[in-house]
């Protein structure tokens, strides 16, 4: 388990989440924040998450909508801070310690996230717990099928990968997945995308959808102090919103009422 000192408190949402990550070791950015906002959750549903290291992403979608949290983590100590987040945050959320491989937790859900390793290659973290979190071991095809058993029919499955991975989400994406949308995220207008957000439901048959790119940050480049993110970026990092549904039509958000940037 992480020592008290081993540990950072950090707000996510405009500190209306407040988090424990290890100051050593996978800590949450933009990635799990972008990915539950993408989960088009109705109050009452079911969410799993494959792979929730200390339950940013969840916690971010159980603070936007009331739903049934459920985390899947493999590392004792992640698992633990996710435990320890959902109760200081006042959410409910269970959190299960196990391998996707080998799936303990049984049962259909109406949604199922992940933001899984997807660093194929390159040199290992100095740190095991960041290098697991980080680089591939369970192929991507694999997790996508953990997904899609998990799923009711007609439940949707959302991961975040980086958009280099796009070649292999599709030649893994189950039989059983479709209505696929992929939704580019770039970091300025005119950059190449660096991520991507890829949503499938279970038995869809509508076509294949290449969104638009969402925009993270304004201007051609960084010139600034604080952050320089566009309005439709700042509803969702800042103020907790989701992307408008269905996924491509992200043009404008607003926040919602009552709600404003802190």
């Amino acid at each position: 388990m992480f020592a008290p000192e081993q540990l950072t408190e950090d707000g996510f949402l405009g500190g209306r989440l407040r988090v424990l990550q290890p100051r050593e070791g996978y800590r949450a950015a933009t990635d799990p924040v972008l990915m539950a906002a993408a989960v088009p959750a109705l109050p009452g549903q079911t969410v799993l998450e494959l792979g929730c290291g200390a339950g940013v992403a969840s916690l971010c979608l159980g603070r936007r909508v009331a739903v049934g949290l459920t985390g899947l983590e493999i590392q004792t100590p992640y698992a633990a801070l996710a435990r320890e987040n959902a109760a200081r945050n006042g959410i409910d959320m269970q959190v299960v310690e196990g391998d996707v491989a080998a799936m303990p937790i049984r049962g259909a859900f109406d949604h199922v996230m992940a933001n899984p390793p997807y660093y194929a290659g390159g040199t290992a973290s100095a740190d095991a717990g960041r290098d697991l979190a980080l680089r591939e071991g369970l192929p991507l095809a694999d997790w996508l099928a953990a997904m899609a058993r998990r799923l009711r029919p007609g439940g949707w499955a959302t991961l975040i990968l980086g958009a280099d991975r796009l070649p292999d989400a599709m030649r893994g994406m189950p039989g059983t997945l479709g209505s696929v949308t992929v939704l580019p995220l770039a970091a300025r207008e005119g950059r190449a995308a660096k991520r991507i957000v890829v949503q499938a439901r279970k038995g869809g048959r509508a076509a294949f959808t290449l969104a638009a790119p969402f925009i993270l940050h304004a201007g051609a480049a960084h010139n600034q102090d604080g952050d320089d993110f566009t309005d439709p970026a700042r509803s969702i990092l800042r103020q907790g919103c989701g992307f408008p549904q269905p996924l491509g039509r992200c043009i404008s958000i607003s926040p919602p009422s009552g709600q404003r940037d802190r």
